[in-house]
């Protein structure tokens, strides 16, 4: 018997038959795109989309931003902006004649008191502007020389940046009184400013810098 006649289509390398003519069939299997490579594109532009996406919001939320007006500023309070209204006109003040002595540790005090205590500006006084000196309107007065003010032993005394001094309440006015000082200095606080110890600690700086202490110093401000 011949040998079987040689089948007409032959087979692939892969072990495909290959028909007797040449031409695979596209839809055949062999033809289409292997399954690894097509799953390798498919994450690659997924990966893709996750990294643009977040970008594209960035830019976007950069240019939103960048064209949106600015905010106003807070318009400032009334408190922050009005300045205490203050008369500029002198303030009655006396000037009693003082010793040499006194005189010259007034006018070293007044030369160096400042042009304002806290909010409070420095106004002109009728007479001894070198031994007188107001502030503000109702007028914060500071006196220098004078008769020293007696007080019980038993009223309170305090010590204010270095100076000590002696708090009497009148019905308008809080008077201060130095009772640790050569020279009596004595500053009257209107009763609209409050707590008056708190209008003197500039006043009592200066005192230090320019008069020396002296007189019977109350026990409460011995140190």
């Amino acid at each position: 018997m011949d040998e079987m006649t040689t089948s007409s289509s032959a087979l692939d390398d892969d072990g495909t038959r290959e028909p007797a003519d040449g031409n695979r069939d596209p839809a055949a299997p062999a033809a289409a795109a292997p399954a690894g490579r097509d799953r390798t594109i498919r994450g690659a532009a997924l990966l893709a989309t996750l990294i643009a996406l977040p970008i594209t919001l960035l830019v976007a939320v950069l240019a939103f931003t960048k064209l949106a007006p600015d905010t106003p500023a807070a318009a400032p309070s009334p408190s922050a902006t009005t300045a205490r209204v203050q008369s500029t006109t002198p303030v009655q003040m006396a000037a009693p004649a003082l010793a040499a002595r006194p005189a010259t540790v007034c006018r070293a005090l007044l030369s160096q008191l400042p042009a304002s205590i806290r909010d409070l500006a420095q106004r002109p006084v009728t007479a001894g502007p070198e031994q007188n000196a107001a502030y503000g309107d109702p007028a914060l007065t500071v006196a220098c020389g004078g008769t020293e003010p007696t007080f019980p032993s038993t009223d309170e005394v305090w010590t204010v940046n270095g100076v000590c001094w002696h708090l009497a309440e009148e019905s308008d006015a809080a008077v201060l009184n130095t009772v640790d000082r050569e020279t009596l200095i004595s500053v009257r606080v209107p009763r609209s400013y409050e707590q008056p110890l708190q209008w003197v600690p500039t006043i009592s700086s200066t005192i230090v810098a320019t008069m020396p202490s002296g007189g019977a110093i109350p026990s409460g401000c011995q140190r």
